[in-house]
């Protein structure tokens, strides 16, 4: 655990009262060191005093082993005394909360959703839990597709004790201030909260072959024998931002933002900042690009929940700085917001465990639009995890830093490394003839990016292409091969924040054989156009867009029911309705003719038709004599069906547009 998370560099806890009166002093002691945020050792003493208790306090007892064990991250233990603590029959329902809240950290979020159930039951009033259920069921989600980010633990940084808040410190990258409370740090007291050294910050450096070094404290005047942590540093790394916490066993006497200034390869004096009191708690410094807002952390008074995002403001690098102005809603909640970093673009990241998330506290972005309101977006898997995650940093131009995660490590608090790996998009294509479903060879493709880029190639013998695309663009495939008319396509990677492969089969049209219309409907006996068919004809529009040397002749054919005569006017009249229609779309009428063949040319069965119906061989004409040999109804009505239809054909392929 570390100082400057749970306990919030010891920021003071809300704790559910209780009543001590009649317990051992050694009792009176555990809850006294829990009130003051000495986790790890009240943990110790309320084990000690379990046994000598009366058997009406131990249910008591349980439960703040377990919330002790929440406080110091460590979910699994907590568990476990929670669940005694309800076997117990412990009265107070926010053993529930608790205890739903370490079982979604340890991953169990069924089981972590009926508990929030329970307590809502119970509680009905609170609201908040509302948002823990949902939790569950969007983190299944989630967990069920990560993101595109690639972490990595950085086991040079990391040791078994805390690891976590890095900053960069050199506009390469390649030097790393972090927080720590391992072994080395300067101070020689263990921190009754985490049971570990006083944390200092640590800086790593990495050499030219990409080799980090061994991680060494920063040395005075930055580090003493306090708590030191949470740095950042402004853009131009020549002053540094951090947080103290004086501190004595079992009492804190608040913690403060301090500064310095780069004094060639070493930090000058640290001096405070102005504002806030010798008591207060204010930690977890963030300074903009600018260097004229500073955010921070703090549960002074006129906040929103228990740890809040706060700000202060100047005009000028050298002026003071101003009031602090709590950041309020929806940034943060009735629970906990720290850790909060601005990226160098301006963004806002920040840690929370009031905000929908997967587990303890998660990271959020936060984007503050010019009408002043804020859109918060939880960074989901893999950069947070049912466990605490904070702390991130960013390269400037480069989706990739690191962040600090107690998920399972290499010890407590690790850091970890992030990349968003470039996006890659292929797209696989294959051409084929429309009517016979066989690929085409030696068709020549042509991509058409909207950013202006044209690149062309050939199908192969098995009718095969492929174009690497590029993210945020819009694509026109365009497939021409003699004999044919043209074929188009379109793709698109706008808006996709993942690598993936697209399908494409671009289908041919022979112009050898008249090409059907599909659904093209009439009213019976009419031939004025169902606005069902506009999208079959608007489609050959844009085919005689695509194709403008073309001319072509629309062709109506009826079914064998009623005179000869009659068919033949109502397919010439259907036949110009189409006409009529292509030329109020833009087509030059000197491209079109219609032409009604009424009953006198039916249908030939193709092997599409025979696949889809199979009563009817590939080959058969469907004349009258063969429809009246049919054994049913419903087939004759399918053949007349397909007999009533509206094809195209190609008359001449050298038409000059005017």
């Amino acid at each position: 655990m570390r100082t400057f998370r749970f306990a919030g560099l010891m920021i003071a806890l809300a704790v559910i009262s209780v009543s001590v009166q009649g317990q051992k002093n050694k009792a009176l002691k555990a809850y006294a060191m829990f009130d003051a945020g000495a986790y790890a050792d009240a943990i110790d003493q309320f084990k000690q005093v379990y046994d000598v208790i009366p058997k009406e306090q131990k249910a008591d007892v349980l439960f703040y082993i377990g919330e002790s064990y929440r406080r110091i991250d460590d979910p699994k233990n907590a568990a476990v005394w929670f669940k005694k603590a309800i076997a117990k029959n412990y009265s107070n329902p926010v053993v529930y909360l608790r205890y739903g809240q370490v079982l979604k950290m340890n991953e169990k979020y069924s089981d972590a959703r009926d508990m929030f159930l329970k307590y809502k039951s119970l509680k009905p009033d609170d609201k908040e839990v509302d948002a823990l259920i949902t939790s569950c069921d969007l983190a299944l989600e989630w967990m069920n597709n990560p993101g595109p980010y690639q972490i990595e633990n950085m086991k040079y940084f990391n040791s078994k004790s805390s690891d976590y808040s890095p900053a960069f410190a050199s506009d390469d990258y390649r030097t790393v201030y972090f927080t720590s409370s391992r072994d080395e740090a300067m101070g020689n007291e263990k921190h009754g909260t985490t049971g570990q050294s006083y944390a200092d910050i640590f800086v790593v450096r990495q050499d030219r072959k990409g080799k980090w070094s061994t991680p060494v404290p920063l040395g005075d005047p930055v580090n003493t024998e306090f708590e030191e942590g949470t740095p950042c540093l402004t853009s131009d790394y020549n002053t540094l931002y951090f947080s103290r916490c004086k501190t004595a066993k079992n009492k804190s006497y608040g913690c403060q933002i301090y500064s310095c200034r780069r004094n060639g390869d070493s930090w000058g004096k640290a001096d405070p900042l102005s504002f806030g009191g010798d008591s207060m708690v204010i930690a977890h410094p963030a300074i903009s690009p600018d260097e004229l807002t500073l955010y921070f952390v703090s549960d002074m008074p006129g906040g929103v929940g228990g740890k809040d995002i706060w700000m202060v403001t100047r005009s000028s690098k050298s002026a003071e700085w101003g009031k602090p102005e709590n950041l309020g809603e929806p940034v943060n909640t009735p629970g906990d917001e720290m850790f909060p970093y601005v990226h160098p673009d301006g963004t806002l990241y920040f840690s929370s465990d009031g905000h929908i998330g997967m587990g303890g506290l998660d990271i959020f972005k936060a984007v503050h639009k010019e009408d002043g309101s804020w859109t918060i977006e939880n960074m989901k898997p893999p950069i947070n995890s049912p466990a605490d995650d904070f702390g991130i940093v960013f390269q400037k131009d480069e989706e990739k830093g690191f962040f600090s995660s107690s998920r399972a490590g290499k010890g407590d608090d690790n850091i970890y490394a992030f990349v968003l790996p470039p996006l890659k998009f292929t797209l696989y294509g294959t051409v084929k003839d429309e009517k016979t479903d066989l690929p085409l060879a030696n068709v020549l493709i042509k991509s058409i990016g909207s950013d202006g880029v044209q690149i062309e190639t050939r199908s192969a013998k098995d009718g095969t292409f492929r174009f690497t695309l590029k993210p945020n663009t819009d694509y026109v495939y365009l497939a021409s091969l003699e004999g044919y008319l043209n074929g188009k396509e379109r793709e698109s990677t706008k808006g996709l924040t993942r690598s993936r492969d697209f399908r494409m089969v671009i289908y041919l049209s022979s112009i050898e054989k008249p090409i059907e219309l599909p659904n093209i409907f009439y009213d019976f006996n009419k031939w004025d156009l169902r606005p069902e068919s506009m999208v079959s004809l608007d489609e050959l529009v844009e085919t005689l867009n695509d194709n403008p040397n073309v001319t072509i002749e629309l062709m109506s054919h009826t079914d064998s029911r009623g005179t000869d005569e009659f068919n033949m006017d109502l397919s010439q009249k259907r036949a110009q309705s189409v006409v009529n229609y292509l030329i109020a779309k833009g087509i030059a009428p000197d491209r079109l003719s219609a032409r009604g063949y009424g009953e006198s040319q039916p249908k030939t069965v193709d092997k599409k038709l025979a696949a889809e119906y199979p009563f009817l061989k590939e080959g058969q004409v469907l004349t009258e004599s063969f429809i009246n040999s049919l054994p049913s109804d419903e087939q004759k009505e399918i053949c007349h069906q397909i007999n009533r239809r509206t094809e195209f054909k190609v008359l001449r392929t050298d038409y000059v547009p005017r």
